[in-house]
């Protein structure tokens, strides 16, 4: 009979967390270690890291903080290169990190500036996109298999919802949207190329993950979706520690929609 319960674990295999200490990638770095991987928490915040790193520890997970910045693009490839030669090469990795400019909020098709959509697609979509190049590259090459999870969003797979704005100082936002469509489509590419070396590649899209926002506003999404609430980052990480698990072993090119029914209706 199979053992279904230790198809979700992940002992004897190395995750790399890209942007694990945020709201949705702290969990997804929680999930992994529990579940038994040796955990790189891969972020840019050496405070927060150096103390989440000795939580876990004392806990008996295995569980590193390394220092990253995904907006440094020039220094990107020799950044990553630096450490895998420290940490080894994955067998997961996870891109959860939201790279961003000051004026982020100002990405509205009335006020983006071309200079802060060209700065964004560099620092977010293509550091997200050639970092998973960098990895699967990596993976080949230490001729092993590998789970590879990028961030998507609904919102890379479906147009915004204008209305839930309504009451609120929120807006559209023209960069997300190109930035959010671009790595999902790419994850589609990689996984038709990268199957025959039994690596898998697969996005999470989440719905809205409630982070305190404005009241109206999670008023409005909620209305709006079939679950009538927002989401929460646990429930983003139980589908990363899914896809990242022998459970789905036979999925890839997959867009997973975590929303709460958001774009089935």
């Amino acid at each position: 009979m199979i053992d279904y319960p230790k198809k979700f674990r992940l002992d004897g295999k190395k995750a790399f967390i890209i942007g694990g200490l945020g709201s949705i990638g702290k969990e997804v770095s929680i999930a992994c270690a529990t579940a038994g991987a040796k955990t790189i928490v891969i972020d840019k915040l050496d405070k927060d890291g150096n103390l989440f790193e000795h939580k876990m520890n004392q806990k008996d997970f295995d569980v590193s903080y390394k220092f990253f910045d995904c907006a440094n693009m020039e220094q990107i490839e020799t950044n990553f290169s630096a450490l895998l030669n420290e940490c080894g090469c994955p067998d997961i990795f996870i891109n959860c990190s939201y790279p961003r400019t000051l004026d982020w909020e100002s990405s509205t098709f009335k006020d983006i500036t071309l200079e802060s959509f060209r700065k964004n697609v560099d620092i977010h979509m293509n550091s997200v996109t050639w970092l998973a190049r960098l990895a699967a590259e990596a993976i080949v090459k230490n001729i092993k298999s590998g789970s590879i999870i990028q961030l998507g969003s609904i919102y890379g797979v479906v147009g915004q919802d204008l209305t839930i704005y309504e009451g609120t100082d929120m807006a559209e936002n023209m960069t997300y949207a190109a930035v959010k469509g671009g790595i999902t489509n790419l994850t589609r590419l990689m996984a038709s190329y990268y199957g025959k070396f039994n690596i898998r590649v697969n996005t999470i899209c989440p719905g809205g993950v409630f982070a305190n926002q404005d009241p109206t506003f999670v008023e409005n999404y909620s209305n709006k979706t079939p679950l009538k609430r927002m989401g929460s980052p646990e429930e983003i990480a139980s589908v990363a520690l899914f896809l990242a698990s022998e459970a789905a072993s036979y999925i890839t090119g997959a867009t997973i929609m975590v929303d709460g029914g958001w774009t089935s209706v």
